[in-house]
């Protein structure tokens, strides 16, 4: 069951991986919304403070790959390369 987690785990955790990769490449997040970004980054952040006592490692991995994802494109959401 471990490995079916693991592997659940690392598949969540980088699907945010294209959308900060398009958006490093364009210097660019203009096709998303702040609502998208504000919900997803407050969703990832009120769950990683979940699992943090917990120490489950899968998930950690999962929000904090997560979290890195969102930081680069919130960086070029407030800041685009025009």
């Amino acid at each position: 069951m471990d490995n079916i987690g693991w592997i659940g785990s690392l598949l969540l955790a980088f699907c945010g991986l294209p959308q900060a990769w398009e958006s490093w490449r364009t210097k660019s997040s203009a096709g998303l919304t702040w609502g998208f970004i504000g919900l997803w980054g407050l969703g990832e952040l009120c769950t990683f403070a979940y699992v943090l006592p917990k120490m489950d490692l899968p998930l950690l991995v999962n929000y904090s790959a997560n979290i890195l994802f969102l930081i680069i494109i919130t960086y070029y959401k407030i800041r685009p390369n025009k």
